[in-house]
């Protein structure tokens, strides 16, 4: 383990305790921003024991150790909010998720890219497989929504339907996870540093951290909106999105900065895939055992707009190519996305 593991290690741990201050003795808006930052630390502190793991299982298991704990911090809030009751902030947060992959991250990554290196070229084929699943998978989510917002005899069946959707995109998880099980096109694990009996120690602290700080985080979460005024449709649209998805936002922006992008554009677009295909069903079932169960019945916005940034993060990816001009168009999409948002839906 290098002095930048352990320093890493320590700076987490530390913003956990800090939050838990802001979380004991501070304001709510205090403690939420402290868990935010707590939660992202975390999140990179499993990408950091992921990539340990990886250099031992190889390539294969390094993709099925991503599938099941990239998500952990993002699973632990959706899981301490539908305790609470919070829907909405779920919904939002699991598309937001995958908003924050196909266009935020996406646009971030072309243009730190293209300023750097110029025109970049990534492997078409892989990337316009993947791209072309989150589409269908984001059509599928929106389904139940569509149902209800035209008021077809499904949609008094929502939950039902919610459970059949969910049931399809796992199954279509499994059955696609061995075709993605060899990696990112040349990726290349460097030899593991640490020991597997520090890999396990350190995805344990993790875990415990996200737990705890998701329950912070949530219970300020809703003080915090009425205090700052906006929708819990936009904190989960935006701040629980980003906050969960730290791992994926540095490592694809820092990949494409290295001129690696198919490296970086399997990072960033898988990580939109685990999200809908794996996170958002297991959800819906694990949400049968909480007082208040989860739908795919998002507001009729949050569907459409679900559908439009699978589209578009279909289109720009699909020639193999990316600048840093396409990259400003991506990332000022999300933001109008997110300001119409901002007031609910």
């Amino acid at each position: 383990m290098t002095r930048r593991d352990r320093l890493e290690i320590l700076v987490a741990i530390a913003l956990v305790a800090i939050a838990a201050f802001c979380h004991f003795a501070l304001s709510e808006v205090t403690a939420f921003v402290g868990a935010a930052i707590a939660l992202a630390a975390l999140a990179r502190l499993v990408g950091r024991a992921t990539e340990q793991l990886g250099a031992r299982l190889g390539s294969g298991g390094a993709g099925v150790v991503q599938s099941a704990l990239g998500n952990l911090p993002e699973l632990f809030v959706a899981l301490f909010a539908l305790n609470k009751g919070l829907v909405e902030v779920v919904q939002a947060a699991l598309v937001g998720s995958i908003l924050a992959n196909s266009v935020l991250v996406l646009g971030l990554a072309f243009i730190v890219g293209g300023l750097k290196n110029g025109v970049q070229r990534f492997s078409s084929n892989r990337a316009r497989m993947v791209s072309t699943l989150t589409l269908l998978a984001a059509a599928t989510m929106a389904m139940p929504s569509l149902a209800h917002a035209f008021h077809t005899p499904a949609a008094d069946h929502s939950h039902t339907l919610s459970l059949v959707c969910a049931g399809v995109l796992l199954a279509v998880f499994f059955c696609t996870l061995p075709s993605f099980l060899g990696g990112a096109e040349g990726e290349e694990h460097p030899p593991a540093r640490w020991s597997a009996m520090t890999t396990a120690v350190v995805l344990a602290i993790a875990g415990v951290g996200a737990a705890f700080a998701s329950d912070w985080f949530v219970g300020a979460l809703t003080p915090a909106i009425h205090t700052l005024h906006m929708s819990q449709t936009f904190a989960g649209l935006v701040i629980v999105a980003i906050a969960g998805n730290a791992v994926e936002n540095v490592v694809g922006v820092q990949m494409a900065a290295r001129n690696r992008p198919d490296f970086a554009i399997s990072v960033i677009v898988n990580s939109s895939l685990q999200v809908a295909l794996a996170l958002t069903p297991v959800l819906v079932f694990v949400s049968l055992f909480f007082p208040t169960h989860l739908t795919l019945v998002f507001p009729t916005l949050l569907a459409l707009v679900l559908v439009i940034a699978a589209i578009l993060g279909a289109f720009v990816v699909n020639d193999g190519e990316s600048t840093w001009q396409e990259g400003v168009v991506l990332v000022g999409f999300y933001v109008v996305i997110a300001a119409s948002f901002w007031w609910g839906t």
